[in-house]
C-alpha cells in the first residue's frame, strides 16, 4: 500500500502553519506582494506554496475543488489526509486549485450573495512564473500601485465590477504566493 499521503506535511505544524497563515494574510492584505512559504512537500503537480495555503486554510468544513490539472489520486489522498477537506464540484467549492486554464470557466465559482458576500470561492492558481511585473494593481492595501504577473486581465476586471461580490485569488509558483482580492482594480 502506498503511504505517500502520510508524508510531506509541516515538520512543526503549529509554527509552520502560523507562518504560512501569516504569509497568506499578508499576501491578501497587500495585493501584489509576493510572500515565501516553506516546509511542505506535496505530491506533484501541487507547489509547496499551494500546499501551504490548502493545509493552512482548508479543513473538514471547507469544500475544495481540484481542477483537472491537479486532480490525481496521490494529491487527493494527501489533501484529505492533511486537511480532511471534502473534494467537491466547482460550483460547491469554497477553495479551488489548478492552473488558470484548468479552472475555466471561472464564472462557475461562487461569488457570494448581496446578503452574504463572504460566501464566495477563493481560487488558488498555479503559475509557471510569479513576478512583480505585468498588470498594475490599485486599491485597498496598495499605497499607490503594485504590479503582478497575471494570467489575463479581462476576468479580473470583470470580477472587480461585481464588488462586493466576486472571487478572490492566490497565485502560487514554487514556494512563492501572492494574493488578489476582488476589491483590487486591475489595469493593463
Amino acid at each position: 500500500m502506498n503511504q505517500t499521503h502520510l508524508e510531506g506535511g509541516f515538520a512543526d505544524p503549529a509554527r509552520d502553519g502560523a507562518r504560512a497563515f501569516r504569509a497568506a494574510l499578508q499576501a491578501m492584505a497587500r495585493p501584489g506582494r509576493i510572500e515565501t512559504v516553506a516546509g511542505l512537500v506535496p505530491p506533484a503537480p501541487c507547489s509547496p506554496a499551494a500546499a501551504a495555503l490548502i493545509v493552512t486554510l482548508c479543513d473538514p468544513t471547507t469544500p475544495l475543488y481540484l481542477a483537472p490539472s491537479h486532480d490525481g489520486g496521490a494529491l487527493r489522498d494527501w489533501i484529505v489526509f492533511h486537511t480532511g477537506a471534502p473534494l467537491v464540484a466547482a460550483e460547491a467549492a469554497t477553495f479551488a486549485l489548478g492552473t488558470w486554464a484548468a479552472l475555466q470557466p471561472v464564472a462557475r465559482f461562487a461569488i457570494g450573495t448581496p446578503a452574504y458576500p463572504d460566501r464566495s470561492a477563493t481560487l488558488i492558481v498555479e503559475r509557471d512564473v510569479l513576478s512583480n511585473d505585468g498588470a498594475i494593481l490599485r486599491g485597498p492595501g496598495i499605497a499607490d500601485h503594485a504590479r503582478l504577473s497575471l494570467p489575463e486581465l479581462a476576468a479580473f476586471r470583470d470580477n472587480r465590477r461585481c464588488f462586493p461580490l466576486g472571487f478572490d485569488c492566490y497565485f502560487t509558483c514554487g514556494d512563492r504566493l501572492a494574493g488578489l482580492p476582488r476589491s483590487t482594480r486591475v489595469e493593463g
